[in-house]
């Protein structure tokens, strides 16, 4: 028996009811379960005429990260908020991109994924601690620390003598959002863990002094 035009709108209309519960799930669990705050963001698109420049849904021409930023008019859903809440805030905005502010429960070490890859194995292998760790679809691998590590840093890396080495080591602090697992990043794919949270490290992340020994090393081995 063949699919009725009303059937066709109806099974539309149940995968878009659930692609929003999916989203909500996702966005209650890291409020409620994690701890963090959560803030929908732009999504991008390839523009219309076919050139194959992505354009933001904030729809200004200059975006200059289309689809990797917060919506300006759209409030943070905070830290705790229920599903019930989740639900109520998100369907305002509905296939946002979930972005999770930094600086408050953690910052984020910024490395080449490669750089991160290697880095993971060694500190598993040595048992040093380490918090959640998403890899980007351009090729960067956000390690999740204690705040306050970003202001620290240059000073850390002074102390380690790493401070005068060319690295493709990055800060991410106070003011600055990551897209989180598994929106897409700049309609370049999405965002995936390499080492999802858990309860023991979510909140409460290591400082950044006992790995950054480790991403520095690593970061300093693939230099060209």
């Amino acid at each position: 028996m063949g699919f009725t035009i009303g059937g066709i709108r109806e099974i539309r209309s149940a995968s878009r009811r659930r692609g929003r519960a999916s989203e909500c799930t996702t966005v209650a669990e890291y409020t409620g379960l994690w701890g963090w705050a959560v803030r929908p963001g732009a999504r991008a698109g390839t523009s219309a005429g076919g050139s194959g420049t992505r354009e933001c849904s904030c729809e200004d021409a200059g975006c200059g990260s289309p689809g990797a930023h917060p919506l300006e008019f759209a409030p943070e859903v905070p830290a705790g908020a229920t599903l019930d809440e989740v639900t109520k805030a998100w369907s305002q905005f509905p296939g946002a991109a979930v972005l999770l502010p930094v600086g408050r429960t953690f910052d984020v070490i910024d490395v080449a994924e490669t750089a991160g890859r290697r880095a993971l194995v060694r500190l598993e292998r040595m048992g040093l601690p380490f918090g959640p760790v998403a890899t980007t679809p351009d090729g960067r691998a956000h390690f999740f620390v204690a705040p306050g590590a970003t202001a620290e840093l240059p000073q850390l890396l002074y102390r380690m003598g790493w401070d005068d080495a060319d690295l493709d080591l990055h800060g991410l602090g106070a003011g600055d959002h990551i897209t989180a697992p598994p929106s897409d990043l700049g309609g370049l794919g999405p965002v995936r863990w390499l080492r999802p949270p858990a309860l023991d490290t979510a909140e409460a992340p290591p400082q950044a002094r006992l790995l950054l020994g480790t991403l520095a090393y690593i970061c300093h081995r693939l230099l060209p």
